[in-house]
Order: C-alpha cells, then sequence, then structure tokens
C-alpha cells in the first residue's frame, strides 16, 4: 500500500494549494491589484488599448515569431557570446542548423523538446538568455489566451490586450512564485553559480599513475527549475532532466517539483470558474479532468511499480564464485532459479531515491499536465504502463499546461454540448450563447489538428528508411518510440520515451565525444519542428476565433430545456465524450505500440 501514498499526497496537496491560487490569478488578471507607481508606469505604455480577437491573435503571432527570431540568433552565434567558459576551449561550437531551428521552435511553443544535452552543448549565456527567457515568455502564451477566451465567454466588449496579460503573467504570477519555490531548492543543494566546471580528481590513476580527473557539470541550475515546472516547460539543465540529482537532489525537491507543475494547472480550472462567475461550472470540468488523472495514475503505478517487468520473468539468477582459486576474479555461475519481481515492480531505469512508485507517477502526471520533466527513463515503463503517458498526451485536455488544457477541454465541452443538443432536438447553447456551424467547424479544427500531425507523421516516418534507422529497437516497442516522439511534439509535452536515435542527433561533430549524426537527425528534427508548430499554434488559435465569435452573438434566456453545465450528469457526460472521441483517434495506435509489444513480447536479449 506504501506505492499509493506518494500519489495521494501529491493529488492532496496540489488541489489544496490550487484554490487559493486561482482567486490570486483572476485578481491579477482582471487588474483588480494595484502596483506601486514605477510598475504601473510600464503598464500603460505595454498597454496598446483593447483589442478584437483576430488583434489579440495577431499580437500573439507577432510576438511568438520574434521570440523564434531571437533565439533561433541566439543559438546560432553561440560560440561568440559571453559566458562560454563552462564548456571549456574546444567544446563551444553552434548545434548544427537543423536542431537549431528545431529547439527555437521548441522553446518558444513550450514544448521544450530536447535534441541535445543542456550540460555539453550549451554555454552559460545561452541556458540563461535563451533557455530561461522563454521558459517565462513561452509559458505565459496559453495563460494569455485563456484569459482572452475566458473574457469573451462571459460577454465582455474586447477580450483585453496581449501584451497586458503577458505583463501580468510574468511580472506578478511566475516571478514571485518563480522566486519562492527556489529558496527550497537552493537550501537543497540546488547549484546555483556562474564558476566553470568542477574539476575532480578521482581514485582511478592513468599508466603513470597519475589521478584521473573528472569534470562535473554545474551552472546556475536553481533558477531555471522552478520555472521549468512552473511554467510546465519541462526542458532541464541536464540532459538527465529531474533525474540529475543537481537538478532533483532528494524526495523533498521531488515532491515540490511535482506540486509546482501540478499547481498552475490545476488552479487555472476554478480560475476559469471565478471568472466567468460559474464556480460549480470549474468543479464539474475539474472533477473531470481529475478523475482521468487518477485512472492514469494508478494504470501506470500498478502495471509498472508492483508489476515485474516481462522479460526478465523466468530467466536464470545469477551468482557468483567467491572461493576461485584465482584471486581477485569473480566467476559467474549460473543457478537456475527464477528471478522473482513480485514484490518490487519493474526497477529496471527507474530513479530508486524516491520510492517504487515515484517514476511512474512522475511520468502520468508530468505528460498529463504537458510538462515533459522525467526522473525516470519512460523507455523503462512496462509496455502496457505507457498507456498513461500516451492517454496524456491524446488527450491532452487532462489539465495540460498553464490554459492550454483548460482550452482543450473547452473543445471537447463544445462537442458535447452540440453532441446533446441533437439528441433531444434542441439548438446548442454553451454560458448561453448557441452554438451553430461557425463554432462547431472551428471547434473540429482544433480536435483533429491534433492526431493528425500526431499519426500521420508517425505513418511515414514508420514507413521509410529515413525513419526507421533511428530506430534502436525492433517491432512494436520501435513503432512505440517514433509514436511518442510525435505525441510528445503536438502535445507540446516535450518528453521522450528514449531509445529513439534522433533526439540525440546534435548535428555537431566538432563536440568531443560525438560523432557526426545519422541523416535521421535533420529529418527528426525538421519533422518534429512542424508538428510541433501546428500542433500548438492551430490549437489556440482556433479556440480563440470560437470565443470571438461568441461576443456578437446576444445571450438566449435559461429555460427548463437549458443543458445545465455545472451537474453530475453534464460531467458524465463529459467525461464519456472525451473517452469516445479519444477511443476512436487513437485507438488503432495504441494496438499497434505499446498494447501489441504487451501481447507479443520480443524475446529478451533479440
Amino acid at each position: 500500500m506504501t506505492v499509493w501514498i506518494l500519489p495521494v499526497l501529491l493529488l492532496v496537496t496540489a488541489t489544496v494549494l490550487s484554490v487559493p491560487l486561482a482567486f490570486y490569478i483572476a485578481w491579477i488578471m482582471e487588474g483588480r491589484y494595484n502596483p506601486p507607481a514605477w510598475l504601473r508606469w510600464i503598464e500603460n505604455r505595454v498597454n496598446t488599448g483593447p483589442q478584437t480577437w483576430k488583434q489579440y491573435t495577431v499580437a500573439l503571432l507577432l510576438f511568438n515569431t520574434l521570440m523564434f527570431a531571437v533565439g533561433y540568433g541566439l543559438l546560432a552565434f553561440q560560440p561568440y557570446l559571453p559566458l562560454s567558459y563552462n564548456l571549456g576551449d574546444n567544446a563551444k561550437e553552434a548545434l548544427g542548423p537543423t536542431t537549431v531551428f528545431n529547439t527555437a521552435v521548441s522553446f518558444f511553443t513550450n514544448t521544450n523538446l530536447q535534441n541535445y544535452a543542456g550540460e555539453v552543448h550549451f554555454t552559460y549565456f545561452t541556458q540563461i538568455v535563451f533557455i530561461l527567457f522563454n521558459m517565462f515568455l513561452s509559458a505565459s502564451v496559453g495563460f494569455c489566451c485563456l484569459t482572452g477566451i475566458i473574457r469573451a465567454l462571459r460577454g465582455d466588449r474586447t477580450i483585453g490586450n496581449y501584451y497586458l496579460d503577458m505583463w501580468r503573467v510574468v511580472v506578478y504570477l511566475f516571478l514571485p512564485l518563480a522566486f519562492l519555490t527556489s529558496i527550497p531548492m537552493l537550501a537543497a543543494g540546488v547549484p546555483m553559480t556562474l564558476e566553470p566546471y568542477a574539476q575532480v580528481a578521482t581514485a582511478d590513476v592513468d599508466a603513470n599513475g597519475q589521478a584521473q580527473t573528472q569534470t562535473i557539470a554545474r551552472g546556475p541550475v536553481a533558477s531555471m527549475i522552478t520555472i521549468k515546472h512552473l511554467g510546465t516547460n519541462g526542458g532541464g539543465f541536464f540532459g538527465a532532466n529531474s533525474a540529475h540529482p543537481f537538478e532533483n537532489p532528494n524526495a523533498w525537491t521531488d515532491f515540490l517539483s511535482i506540486v509546482s507543475y501540478l499547481a498552475f494547472p490545476f488552479a487555472l480550472v476554478f480560475a476559469y470558474g471565478v471568472m466567468l462567475r460559474r464556480l460549480k461550472h470549474a468543479v464539474a470540468i475539474f472533477g473531470v479532468m481529475l478523475s482521468l488523472l487518477v485512472a492514469m495514475i494508478v494504470w501506470s503505478v500498478y502495471y509498472d511499480a508492483l508489476q515485474p517487468n516481462p522479460a526478465f520473468t523466468g530467466m536464470a539468477a545469477v551468482s557468483y564464485n567467491k572461493d576461485d582459486p584465482k584471486k581477485g576474479i569473480d566467476l559467474p555461475a549460473v543457478v537456475a532459479l527464477p528471478v522473482d519481481q513480485s514484490d518490487t515492480g519493474n526497477l529496471e531505469g527507474k530513479e530508486l531515491r524516491f520510492g517504487r512508485s515515484a517514476g511512474a507517477t512522475f511520468a502520468a502526471m508530468t505528460t498529463a499536465i504537458a510538462c515533459g520533466s522525467v526522473n525516470c527513463m519512460h523507455d523503462s515503463l512496462n509496455p502496457v504502463a505507457t498507456l498513461s503517458p500516451y492517454t496524456g498526451m491524446w488527450l491532452n485536455c487532462v489539465f495540460g499546461g498553464k490554459g492550454v488544457g483548460v482550452i482543450n477541454m473547452l473543445v471537447y465541452i463544445v462537442i458535447g454540448v452540440f453532441i446533446a443538443g441533437l439528441m433531444v432536438g434542441r439548438t446548442p447553447e454553451y454560458l448561453g450563447k448557441k452554438i451553430e456551424a461557425r463554432e462547431m467547424k472551428l471547434a473540429m479544427i482544433a480536435l483533429l489538428i491534433h492526431p493528425i500531425v500526431i499519426l500521420l507523421p508517425a505513418g511515414l516516418y514508420s514507413a521509410f528508411n529515413w525513419g526507421t534507422q533511428a530506430m534502436s529497437n525492433p517491432a512494436a516497442h520501435g513503432f512505440s518510440e517514433i509514436l511518442y516522439q510525435f505525441s510528445s511534439s503536438a502535445a507540446n509535452n516535450g518528453s521522450a520515451l528514449g531509445g529513439l536515435g534522433s533526439i540525440w542527433g546534435f548535428n555537431n561533430p566538432n563536440v568531443p565525444g560525438v560523432t557526426a549524426p545519422a541523416p535521421a537527425s535533420a529529418y527528426y528534427d525538421v519533422g518534429t519542428a512542424l508538428v510541433i508548430l501546428f500542433g500548438r499554434l492551430i490549437p489556440i488559435v482556433a479556440p480563440l476565433a470560437l470565443a470571438g465569435g461568441l461576443i456578437l452573438k446576444k445571450p438566449t434566456p435559461f429555460t427548463v430545456g437549458t443543458l445545465r453545465t455545472d451537474t453530475l450528469t453534464f460531467a458524465l457526460f463529459l467525461l464519456g465524450t472525451i473517452l469516445l472521441v479519444g477511443a476512436l483517434l487513437f485507438m488503432p495506435a495504441a494496438m499497434l505500440a505499446p498494447v501489441a509489444e504487451h501481447l507479443g513480447p520480443i524475446p529478451f536479449g533479440s
């Protein structure tokens, strides 16, 4: 039973904290605060005036284009920028053009897919000016869009000002909370320094008796880790992400990290209700999301932390003969005893400092929340346990990232009320506004672009050599690697299943220890970048247009035939809509990947 303590504590803590945070979010985004005069002076210059949904969208696209251009330039000119001493004199080259393109796209869209290892390939300047700034700014985009949509749904004349919303999110929400959460991280030992990487003498000696040295990467880690989770960014300072002891030193920092990336997605659901003045409706939505998340956690923990790795079932245990006459040499002797993992679960590839269930719990939550931070290798999860991470990314509405999860849920709500209207022969309504042809077209665009940008490229890359040559495993597991890569990209998640050769295609033969990449690297760099772009922008712009159109519609009176959206019946209907639509879209892919591997595993060692 101890494996369930961690997920229960995390969910309870995040839920309790989300309620006051929701009211604080509403207080800030509705402009009811009174900042100091110098901050008000800046606000007055940031605020360019009320915007329609089209003006808001144009501002969003222009801002994101600028972020991409600046990011691409910083990455391309990394060798000539300051603070490059951390990597040494021979390791300051820029990444290849396709990897630079992929990384610039990934970080301005809040996806943070990393086709590099930060401590190996980035300077301190790049980590601070490119990575850290993008983590604050890109994390605010979905937040701003949700705020604009809320204003439209409640009947405001305009949906606000994008630049003012961005200012409020960054300055009054992310910055203070990132500062507060960085303090316990620093206290736990997370590095925060601009000193060069440490050169440490080891116990090994060379042929001349000289002590060998090891390079210990460090840097301004603490400042990045806090916003990495609060902004559901996920991109780590180190390639190992939150499995690295400098990013995640102990069980308390692991707990704080998970609560940090749950906080805003949980709170934004309640903030949606507070700002709409329909808190019961938000509770119903929260209940649906929480039910799905609990199911995903239970599934992942049960099939990974409590079930053994099927690859080891029936294998012989290995012992060592300590009595061999050759002193200092242990000869292996096979003992024909089965390996019993029934009490331990699958421990291969897991971070065991935080308990058996930590890896599976983190995997289910980080993909549902669209964070992408990891504390275990997802490739090491039992095949059927990976259905939880896949489900979180495929549904893309189980809390999701900041704002984007609620926006995606809004699409399902519109589809649900439309279906309900058809069932009773009444024009569908949501929040007193009629849902008609235009709204349904925009909702279907937002819904269908997600499976299209996942399944179409996954099928193409699985059919051609330039895609399959990156697979490090055969059959169903190899397809799982490709499917996960595009699922993570489309969901703006950024995590990786692991094992796919493309994710380490640094495209940089000048970095010591890294050879020139396989041709597949460039294909995956460009392919996933395009998936990230379409998977990020279209599902945001379409709901903005949908909400913007509702402003012009007259509210319809509430009657006995109006579908209530704050009841248990509505919550169950919405849950059924999500599961039905999700199953129709992704069930075949699930059967070909993790389920096929679970039902017919490849023999161990083949």
